[in-house]
């Protein structure tokens, strides 16, 4: 099977857990033969190898090129003529203005159906900004209008020259110039990058095969939403955190739009855990039925502690890995630092991460008096990840609303005991690990003492731990999303 996978994240270009929970599930993907596209909004360095074919906005622009060179094929890419409804009975001849034209009227018709196809999506989403932004690039450019036969519908292309086709590229080429310009991907313009993000992948549905469109979070859900309308394929909306997750219920109004519309557009749309299955249903109404709960995994390679790795004192490691946002909860970390710190002294708590209450936490910290038991490393990539698990003797996640959470595992895998909040995802599937509510910081400083003062209690965590993480693999969450993609293509 070929997948058209849409994300804002992937390594090594990636801003937290989705790039890891991304990459983990398209390994396992393409190991079981399938082929994955991934398309970034961002520019992808010359020479970069990965197990993926990535494409970006540079990509796009040097395949117009190469188009332009004779140096593609131009071969009519499938589509379902039926959920489409571009077909057309007779041969006519067609200019490269109309090609643009046609992916104008799609828009539009997504729009105009938008009341009744997305409940809750207000007029002034995503989409229909964007058919006023093609309308500019289109007014903006001397197209040629060179003509061809094609006997089926513009995104089949039929005997379209490699110029034509080119010309259309470029069109919204054009338009998507400003992606790429950050490491991450994230600018200060979320919005109106999820834009130009769709118009990029909406330019792919001109010569791109594929056979499912897999779409990770909010971001890419505009995106999605307009390749299955442009092609027919099914769309498979993957919902990592939804924006209860992050906000509470002090939550932003357009991006809860998008992802209610990405959910009610989707064929099917998958939940990391039964609690954010749930989210979706009664926040989203979502049917059930259309939910499919696959959980995440964790690379499964063995882990050493590289030479000099452990901490040469007697201090005992406490950390924190994540994000530093509410949605983390670092403040009952805190809290309960400095209840731990009232029974056992020779203890150091490590918060290892970026985010917006960063500074907040470190004014908390020496606040409260154990700002010099507290250590920010900021964010951590690659080794340093492990080497940090490594280091450590108790891995705590106090998360007020954790969709899944990828860490706790990790820090398994790194034989590191796990004390997780109640309110998680992965805390329905760990059975070796201790679990926590988030508020109850009292109870938290219980068990990560315990854990620092009872070996036995580590020890126990640790081994059954190992064994817990064979049954969470990348390859099951994989062989289960295949079977989503089979379900939503058994509806057309």
């Amino acid at each position: 099977m070929r997948i058209l996978m849409l994300g804002w994240e992937f390594p090594p270009f990636m801003a937290g857990g989705l790039g890891t929970a991304v990459e983990g599930l398209t390994r396992s993907l393409v190991n079981q033969g399938n082929e994955v596209v991934f398309v970034l909004p961002q520019a992808i360095p010359e020479g970069h190898k990965s197990h993926v074919e990535l494409i970006g906005p540079r990509v796009l622009a040097q395949r117009a090129q190469s188009l332009r060179q004779g140096q593609m094929s131009t071969e009519p890419v499938e589509t379902n003529t039926r959920a489409s409804g571009l077909a057309q009975a007779r041969r006519h001849t067609t200019t490269t203005t109309e090609l643009i034209e046609t992916l104008t009227r799609r828009i539009e018709q997504m729009t105009t159906n938008a009341p009744s196809s997305y409940p809750g999506v207000d007029t002034h989403n995503t989409l229909s900004r964007m058919i006023e932004q093609i309308r500019i690039d289109r007014a903006t450019r001397t197209v040629e209008t060179e003509s061809y036969d094609d006997p089926t519908e513009f995104i089949g292309l039929g005997s379209a020259s490699a110029t034509q086709i080119a010309d259309a590229f470029d069109t919204v080429v054009d338009s998507v110039k400003e992606l790429g310009t950050g490491e991450s991907g994230y600018g200060s313009d979320l919005f109106g990058d999820a834009q130009r993000y769709a118009r990029l992948v909406g330019a792919l549905g001109l010569t791109e095969r594929f056979d499912v469109i897999h779409a990770n979070d909010w971001l890419t859900y505009p995106a999605g939403l307009l390749l299955k309308q442009i092609t027919g394929k099914p769309l498979i909306c993957h919902i990592h955190a939804t924006e209860f997750d992050r906000s509470g219920e002090h939550i932003n109004q357009q991006v809860y739009d998008i992802e209610r519309a990405g959910f009610a557009g989707a064929d099917r749309v998958i939940a990391v855990s039964r609690l954010t299955k749930a989210i979706v249903h009664k926040r989203y109404n979502v049917a059930n039925e259309k939910i499919d709960v696959v959980y995440n995994g964790v690379a499964q390679h063995e882990v050493h502690p590289p030479k000099g790795a452990a901490i040469e004192s007697e201090d005992r490691i406490v950390l924190f890995l994540g994000r530093i946002t509410m949605q983390k909860g670092p403040e009952y970390f805190i809290q309960a630092a400095k209840r731990v710190l009232e029974k056992e002294d020779k203890v150091k708590f490590v918060v290892a991460g970026s985010g917006d209450m960063a500074v907040r936490m470190i004014e908390h910290a020496a606040a409260i008096g154990i700002g010099h038991k507290v250590l920010f490393t900021g964010f951590l990539r690659g080794r340093d990840v492990d080497r940090v698990y490594q280091m450590a003797d108790c891995y705590v996640m106090p998360s007020v609303s954790e969709p899944f959470g990828i860490a706790p595992l990790e820090a398994m895998r790194n034989d590191v005991p796990v004390i997780v909040s109640k309110q998680s995802g992965v805390s329905e599937v760990l059975t070796h690990a201790l679990k926590v509510d988030f508020w109850d910081t009292d109870e938290m400083a219980n068990k990560i003492v315990a854990v620092l003062r009872y070996p036995p209690l580590g020890q126990t965590l640790r081994e059954h731990g190992r064994f817990e993480l064979r049954g969470l693999t990348w390859d099951g969450a994989a062989e289960k999303c295949v079977k989503v993609y089979g379900r939503a293509l058994a509806a057309l």
